[in-house]
């Protein structure tokens, strides 16, 4: 396994490399819409899935309101992001938990984010560190770059996220999507993206 110091310059080092993007999960004002705008850039680029948001949260304006509208309406204000019917589905579901069980918070307890429809682990931990807690969301970015630079060998992001929460100190657990999210975003062409992971992994 990489050694800690080594791990924290090569984070350090991708921090510098990404560019200044909007990522889906940021600058919402209430934690219900970060939740779902996070639900909804599953599989889909975040440059797409912020405006569909926008629209969204311009026409339903409270979760009890979001929680009303049928699946039909909802598809219509989304289906510009990836798989936009099953995500209505579950955008339609989580609103009427919330707003049954919670009120219409969002809860800061894992165990009960993934209990809602459509939030899985790392939408579940993108949620939390956006939310100022310790938490690591693994997707398809952070998955490729951490087994590239050999913070994990594992092809379960499940145990990618076990890997990495051993890897680097806590207090910085919830910078790591952040970070990989961007860099590999900055990116688009896989060659030119392994060409600077090559030169990372030099890093002393």
């Amino acid at each position: 396994m990489i050694n800690l110091n080594k791990a924290i310059k090569q984070l350090k080092e991708l921090k510098k490399l990404g560019k200044n993007l909007d990522l889906a999960a940021e600058n919402w004002n209430q934690d219900w819409q970060t939740l779902i705008a996070t639900m909804l850039s599953a599989r889909t680029r975040d440059d797409v899935t912020i405006p569909v948001a926008n629209k969204l949260f311009k026409k339903y304006k409270t979760v009890k309101a979001l929680a009303k509208a049928s699946i039909k309406e909802i598809e219509k204000s989304i289906y510009s992001v990836n798989f936009y019917r099953n995500k209505a589905r579950n955008v339609s579901n989580c609103a009427k938990m919330l707003d049954k069980l919670y009120k219409g918070k969002v809860p800061h307890d894992f165990n009960k984010l993934i209990q809602l429809p459509g939030v899985g682990r790392k939408t579940a931990n993108v949620f939390l560190a956006e939310s100022g807690k310790q938490a690591i969301g693994v997707d398809t970015h952070v998955h490729y770059v951490s087994k590239y630079l050999g913070w994990t060998k594992q092809k379960n992001p499940h145990k990618a996220e076990e890997d990495l929460k051993k890897l680097f100190p806590k207090r910085i657990w919830r910078s790591i999507n952040y970070i990989l999210v961007k860099f590999g975003r900055s990116y688009q062409s896989k060659k030119k993206k392994n060409e600077i992971l090559d030169e990372i992994k030099k890093i002393k």
